[in-house]
Formats: structure tokens, C-alpha cells, sequence
């Protein structure tokens, strides 16, 4: 594992009897990122997040976190990290406040700076005034807001969170972006599974997508959302358009073209001279949906080709 990265998986493998739930998986998550772990349901995020914390063994293979390796290393490993898995666990019949500090006693955080360390996190995530409600009145989104709390308690090195907007509205999900954000900003290495996808691309520097068990796309978003060498031409004159371009034109869509084409500013020129009426005109871009889908996609042919 390299000093740059703070999460590292080689040939990670999980078996429940004849299910391949992870298959021989490299994850890179270097110090500094925000990384999305993208994947359906069933596809092994979870088993996967279980294995990294050493809850679950692996069959095969091996997993370091922070540089040590897991679980072998857990006892110096987890207290560096802050972690939201399949949900926050509560006690409903205390307030949000006593949660945090009986969490806070249970990971051995020092008692003297205890209140103040549960006031900080408790303000972070919005939930200063909820605090000393009692948890079995909490919203969903509320509770993921206090799983989250319970997290930054250890002030972490890194981040593990299952879903963090489960459950908030848009605003809400907006205050945690930022919060997430603001974090890494400071330091922290962010490790997060979504089905958000709207939501990574706007939060996330780097992104692994899992299929089956398997990893289809692990790669910074830049690279992803860069051009394609194609560009977009929104025009009403599309007919004169594919005669002018003369089989450069890949894609039609009513007055959508899409055009063999990496300089968009070259196109509009010879457009524009040709009397083309050019509404909208920019470089071709994949969001992340098209990124995941084509992946998955590539890889349930290649299954069944073999």
C-alpha cells in the first residue's frame, strides 16, 4: 500500500457457499479523496464495507486501511475512523445528546472534553436544538444526522458512511454535502456508498462502481466527465447540418445532433458561414449515469459472451 493511499484491496474475495458476493477486488482510495462506491443492490458494497472494518472475513485475499491491515490491525486502525454502516444504531428511549456521550464513552473518549466534543458534532450536523429530544421521536433523516454526529466524534482520519442522505430532504442532503465537503476540506478521506448518483457527481472526486461482486470502473471523476471528442449542436436546420458534415453526424435526436468533433468553437464557424441557426453548442460530456450504465452493461455482455 502506498503512503498515498488510505484504503487498499487485493483480490478481495467473499464467498457465502456457491455465491461470489466480492470478486478478487483492487479498491485505491487515496488520502484526500471524496470516493463514491457506486453499485446495485446485492452487488457486495455492503459485504465490502464489512470486510474493510473487519467485520466480515475475507475468503481470499487482503484489505489494509490507513496503511495497517484489517482486521489484524483493528484495534489501532478503527479509532482513526468515523463510520455510518446499514444505518445509526440509537437507544430511542434516551436523548440524541446521551447517545452521543454514552458513544463517546464506549470508543473511550476522554471524559473532561466529553460535552464539548458532543455540543460541536451535534451543531455540525444540525441537530443543536434536536439534541435533547428523545431519539424514538426522531425522522429518518433526523437519526442518519445523529449516526453522522456519533462519526465526527473521533475527529477521523477517514470517513466510511452506507447512504449518508437516506432518509433527508433536498435541503437537508444539501447541509450534508457541504458538511462532507468542509471536512475533507480539512483534511479527512471521505469513503461513502450511494445510489445517488446526482448526488456523487456533485460531491465525489473519484468513483469505483461494483457489478456483481466485480469492479467495473474505479477512476478520478475528471477523467470521466471529460470531453469525449464529440460536440452537441442544438440546431432547427438539422437536415442541412448532416448533408454538411457529411457522415460526422453520430446521433440525431430531433434537433439534437451529435457531431465527430473535439473543437466546438471550429464547428460553430463553419456552421454559422453556412447559414446554420446554431441554439446550443458545446462539447460532448458523460454524466455519471451514462458512465455506470455503459459499464455494467459492457460487463453483463462480457459474462455472457463467456
Amino acid at each position: 500500500m502506498s503512503a498515498a493511499e488510505v484504503i487498499a484491496t487485493h483480490a478481495l474475495t467473499k464467498r457465502y457457499g456457491a455465491v461470489l458476493a466480492v470478486d478478487h477486488l483492487d479498491l485505491e482510495v487515496r488520502e484526500g479523496d471524496v470516493y463514491g462506491f457506486l453499485g446495485a443492490n446485492g452487488s457486495g458494497k455492503t459485504t465490502t464495507v464489512r470486510m474493510l472494518l473487519g467485520l466480515v472475513l475475507a475468503t481470499s485475499g487482503g484489505a489494509e486501511v490507513l496503511g495497517q491491515p484489517m482486521p489484524k490491525a483493528a484495534k489501532r486502525v478503527l479509532p482513526q475512523v468515523g463510520t455510518l454502516v446499514e444505518g445509526p444504531a440509537a437507544y430511542g428511549h434516551l436523548t440524541g445528546r446521551a447517545n452521543l456521550r454514552l458513544f463517546d464513552a464506549m470508543g473511550g473518549g476522554r471524559r473532561g472534553p466529553r460535552r464539548r466534543r458532543v455540543d460541536e458534532a451535534l451543531e455540525r450536523v444540525g441537530l443543536g436544538v434536536a439534541g435533547d429530544r428523545k431519539v424514538r421521536g426522531y425522522s429518518l433523516g433526523m437519526r442518519q444526522r445523529l449516526g453522522l454526529a456519533a462519526a465526527l466524534l473521533r475527529s477521523p482520519r477517514l470517513l466510511v458512511l452506507d447512504e449518508p442522505t437516506n432518509g433527508l430532504d433536498p435541503q437537508g442532503i444539501r447541509e450534508m454535502r457541504d458538511l462532507l465537503l468542509a471536512m475533507n476540506a480539512d483534511g479527512t478521506t471521505i469513503f461513502l456508498s450511494s445510489h445517488l448518483l446526482a448526488e456523487v457527481e456533485q460531491l465525489c472526486s473519484r468513483v469505483g462502481v461494483l457489478d456483481r461482486g466485480r469492479l467495473v470502473v474505479q477512476e478520478d471523476m475528471r477523467v470521466l466527465q471529460a470531453p469525449t471528442g464529440r460536440t452537441v449542436v442544438v440546431t432547427p436546420d438539422g437536415d442541412t447540418v448532416l448533408g454538411l458534415l457529411d457522415g460526422r453526424v453520430e446521433a440525431r435526436d430531433g434537433q439534437r445532433l451529435v457531431v465527430r468533433e473535439p473543437d466546438p468553437a471550429t464547428l460553430n464557424r463553419l456552421l454559422v458561414a453556412n447559414g446554420v441557426r446554431v441554439h446550443e453548442l458545446a462539447p460532448e460530456r458523460r454524466g455519471l449515469e451514462q458512465v455506470v450504465l455503459e459499464a455494467t452493461t459492457d460487463a453483463h455482455q462480457v459474462g455472457v459472451s463467456s
